[in-house]
């Protein structure tokens, strides 16, 4: 989940020598402790109290300050969003920097894992816990990046950065799942081995698993889904794979994907996911034929669940689905007679001859699902035995490395309680209670280390030893798992509920421990009959008993194991060795296998310096900005983080070295002011006399000085920032009095530069002004010398400064229109180019005339031609009528009346105009159509045809002079 960070810590024994003890974090913003809380929870005033704990924890997570710490312990609260705090920049800020000189953060743990291998020469460990969606897996990504980043590096070694990063998305597509409170919950526990050469480079890695959630894989709860890796193949696979796997692109057709109703979820893109994955599988070293082979066992998973019985007569379980038992024995490579056999017989052992003894539907249906985790389980198993084979350092010298040479990353279960919570719930609690008790010791063998060193009475500290707990689940013939375990090896009809009755027989007297039927009648309100109740350090929890028996057996029938070791897939041959068919001795319990490598895992820690990170998840509904009180508070309850800040501030809540100590404060007691020559220690109990200290209030140890109370400290940092904002005052008159004259004597200085500069350029500048005018001077006068001889050098300058007067002349008095007929002067020399270029320019103003002119005004200019041809000189007053425009007065056919037209059917008008009749007495003016055809003449009078005229009977036509 992007952006979903929680992280945590270390105890104070665990950190570089610049680290003493519990101290304060990021002292120069200790006078900020108001605004945003306090940085260290050992500084709080109320350190009892939880709901002051909660407070400070909601105030920085209102300004996104997820980190705080309690003395080298990391808090993180997830903020279910992207905080810009993670580039390289960050990654540079904390590199080689003391743990306290900058503010709570992942990478100022990993900076200082990492500083403590180099310097101390010791192996170091980080141990990340909190409940599922806390952030857990992120930080434990953060800081495999922080290395990755910050590390030198070679080829060799970016290729082994690559690979511890692409390790994850696969871990996290086989081994992660949506649960109800995470889409991207862990559900198996990892340690990582981060291995270091003698220069400091990451060269190699190493990953143990621990408790994989195989009943995923068969069963998940409504709400929730199987592993990610089945629904990423189905939604990414190429259709060609998916073919060959025999695999619909469908995950509602798979039984297993199924149980939880939520095949699809809005927030997780698998299509995406599948092609990182793809990616990261080739960086880490997997070949095209193990890819193959490992998606044929992911895709038999899916089969082997579409399987289905039926009973026959006799009411023995028989196969009824055929195809599934094809794809299984093809993808697994084994016989399918004998696969589907062995899904519905079992092989017993009776007079010494093996039998095959027929199952019922049930029986067939429960060896089916065991056959189902069990190679799910395995490939997991051998899937990390890949990754760690490609992680493997491949270094000539191991001994090159040195002893110090390995950074750890736990990232474990938080302890989990839920409405229904079975046996992995067990396992997980049992393993938060063992790494509690493991916090509790180490944290409190640091602290009293601490002060027997400096020479403090130590005084014992009363905490919640856990060890009870521990004892009754894991003491041999008393605690619960031995007691788990007889019940599953002794013979007769063990169930479930005899292993409960078995319980209440053994450890009905443990003060941790009660059951429906030892309880109260208040208790027996809250408890089923099928529960028993544990109380935890960090709460009570119910544990069902329905599946205990089942899920510690993890029992594969014999026969079924066989087709297994005879499969032809490399992969599963691996998984399941045949050694296991002659092995007569019965192979550990689950809860014993669990028992064992958590007591390797504390082996392991407590040979290495650990950190610790402690992840809070703020609600469950992962919305940012959201802080759940009520969640919250439950969390810091079984984290033990009040009790570890109890352990804390048993003794002294602040501690430092003198040089530190007295560097920081001296400017307070003017015997100390602005040096002391003397010893450190001398010089600070001066300092803390001058500063009133009482005796109950702090120590002066060997090397440090120890102050119990913070309100004894916050007065030290008040005083401090008065002193502090008085020497400020004082050095900044007098800086400005320095400031201001060096400022003066700078610009004046500046200034005569700057003077004498411009003097000079201007100087030089009115030089080459009277240089280039006597040249041009010169060149001027000696050309108009030599003005009618042919081009030459002497003129030449002359010559073209005339021509270039004429042209720009010639520019600005350019004729207007074309019957303009100016025209500029030519030099003697310009004549015969002056009339070429009058004459283009003539001929080009003409062309834009010619072009100007419209249809319409062409007709007119055509008109007017013809008629001066006419009428020039032959009428008294043309010249008057040729600047008036020629009308056009032709009637058109719609103009005339269309019964004229239809007696004049047979002839062709040429023309038509208005024309007025004057009456002979009176001179009334009469409308009438003149109409003129290829025959005769016609005079008409609106509708009516008045005369005809034919051309033949006309003797002549008069056009008077002066009419117009």
């Amino acid at each position: 989940m992007p952006g979903n960070w929680g992280h945590g810590g270390r105890v104070p024994g665990a950190m570089a020598p610049a680290i003493d003890g519990i101290r304060i974090t990021m002292e120069s913003a200790l006078t900020a402790r108001d605004r945003v809380g306090v940085q260290d929870f050992v500084l709080l005033e109320n350190y009892t109290s939880e709901a002051a704990f909660i407070e400070n924890l909601r105030k920085r997570f209102k300004e996104n300050l997820i980190y705080t710490y309690i003395g080298s312990v990391l808090v993180s609260v997830n903020p279910y969003k992207e905080l810009e705090i993670y580039s390289k920049q960050h990654m540079e800020r904390y590199r080689g920097v003391s743990f306290y000189e900058v503010s709570p953060h992942i990478y100022a743990i990993a900076d200082n894992s990492y500083r403590s291998l180099r310097t101390e020469r010791k192996d170091q460990c980080i141990l990340i816990s909190g409940e599922s969606g806390a952030g857990k897996t992120e930080a434990s990504k953060k800081i495999l990046q922080y290395y990755a980043v910050t590390c030198p590096a070679s080829e060799q070694v970016e290729t082994v950065k690559d690979r511890l990063l692409q390790s994850n998305p696969v871990l996290e597509a086989f081994g992660n799942a949506k649960t109800l409170r995470n889409d991207n919950s862990s559900r198996f526990g990892k340690y990582m081995d981060v291995q270091f050469d003698y220069k400091g480079a990451p060269v190699g890695g190493h990953i143990l698993n621990y408790l994989l959630e195989k009943s995923r894989v068969v069963h998940q709860n409504h709400g929730e889904r199987n592993f990610h890796i089945f629904y990423q193949l189905l939604e990414g696979g190429e259709e060609d794979l998916l073919r060959r796997l025999g695999l619909e692109r469908n995950a509602q057709n798979y039984q297993y994907l199924v149980k939880g109703q939520c095949a699809r979820v809005s927030s997780i893109n698998d299509k995406s996911e599948w092609k990182i994955v793809r990616k990261a599988l080739s960086v880490i070293n997997f070949n095209d034929d193990d890819v193959e082979e490992l998606l044929s066992i992911v895709a038999s998973v899916l089969h082997l669940g579409n399987v289905q019985f039926a009973k026959d007569e006799q009411g023995n379980a028989q196969v009824t689905t055929e195809n599934q038992i094809k794809y299984l024995a093809r993808l697994l490579s084994v016989d399918s007679t004998v696969l589907r056999e062995s899904l519905i017989h079992k092989k017993i052992i009776a007079k010494g001859e093996e039998l095959n003894s027929p199952l019922n539907q049930e029986q067939a249906a429960y060896a089916r699902d065991a056959l189902a985790k069990a190679i799910y389980g395995r490939t997991f198993s051998w899937l990390v035995r890949k990754i760690n084979k490609s992680l493997s350092y491949k270094g000539a010298d191991m001994h090159s490395l040195g002893n110090a040479s390995v950074i750890g990353l736990l990232d474990i279960y938080g302890f989990e309680v839920f409405q229904h919570n079975s046996f992995e719930q067990f396992c997980i609690n049992y393993c938060n209670e063992k790494l509690q008790q493991l916090f509790i010791e180490l944290t409190l063998k640091s602290e009293q280390e601490e002060y027997e060193s400096e020479g403090i009475a130590w005084e014992p500290v009363q905490y919640f030893n856990n060890k009870i707990i521990c004892d009754l689940v894991e003491e041999k013939y008393k605690g619960i798992i031995s007691i788990l375990d007889e019940e599953c090896l002794r013979p007769g009809e063990a169930t479930d509920w005899t292993f409960l009755e078995k319980l209440e027989d053994t450890v009905k007297n443990h003060p941790h421990f009660v059951t429906h039927k030892l309880g109260d009648q208040k208790t027996r309100k809250c408890l089923g009959r099928e529960e028993f109740r544990l109380l935890h350090y960090a709460g009570e929890v119910n544990y069902s008993v329905k599946g205990f028996l089942d899920k510690n057996n993890d029992l594969l029938f014999r026969n079924l194991k066989e087709v297994m070791c005879n499969s032809g897939n490399p992969i599963v041959h691996q998984c399941f060795d045949r050694s296991e068919l002659t092995d007569k001795k019965r192979p550990e319990t689950a809860a014993t296998q669990f028992k064992n490598s958590l007591a390797q895992l504390m082996e392991i820690l407590m040979s290495k310096e650990p950190s610790y990170v402690r992840c809070i998840k703020p609600n469950d509904a992962k919305q940012a900005a959201r802080f759940d009180e009520v969640l919250i508070r439950h969390q810091v309850k079984y984290l033990g983080l009040i009790e570890n800040v109890r352990v804390r501030r048993a003794g002294f809540a602040y501690r430092r070295k003198y040089e530190i100590f007295l560097q920081r404060y001296k400017s307070l007691c003017p015997e100390t002011w602005p040096n002391w020559d003397g010893r450190a220690m001398d010089g600070v109990a001066v300092l803390v006399k001058s500063l009133g200290y009482k005796p109950e209030e702090y120590k002066m140890g060997r090397t440090k000085i120890f102050i119990r109370f913070p309100k004894t400290l916050f007065a030290t940092e008040d005083a401090l920032e008065v002193r502090k904002q008085s020497i400020a005052t004082f050095l900044q008159s007098r800086w400005r009095g320095y400031h201001q004259r060096q400022k003066f004597l700078h610009m004046k200085h500046s200034a005569i530069q700057i003077q004498s500069w411009w003097r000079g350029t201007v100087g030089r500048r009115k030089a080459a002004k009277r240089k280039w005018a006597v040249e041009v001077v010169r060149r001027f006068v000696k050309g108009f010398i030599y003005r009618n001889q042919p081009r030459c050098p002497e003129n030449e300058y002359f010559l073209d400064y005339i021509r270039y007067s004429f042209l720009m002349t010639l520019h600005r008095n350019m004729p207007k229109s074309v019957l303009d007929q100016s025209w500029p002067v030519p030099p003697p020399s310009l004549r015969e180019a002056s009339e070429l270029l009058r004459e283009m320019c003539m001929k080009n103003m003409v062309w834009k005339y010619c072009r100007r002119i419209s249809p319409e005004w062409k007709q007119q200019l055509e008109q007017k031609v013809v008629a001066s041809e006419i009428f020039k000189d032959k009428k008294d007053n043309y010249p008057q009528s040729v600047p008036r425009l020629f009308l056009n007065t032709r009637l058109g056919n719609d103009e005339i009346n269309t019964k004229i037209l239809q007696q004049l059917e047979n002839q062709a008008l040429t023309y038509a105009v208005p024309v007025v009749k004057y009456d002979r007495k009176g001179y009334k003016p009469r409308r009438r159509q003149l109409l003129l055809s290829q025959n005769a003449a016609y005079l008409i009078e609106e509708a009516k045809l008045k005369q005809r005229i034919d051309y033949a009977n006309l003797t002549g036509l008069i056009l008077l002079s002066l009419l117009s």
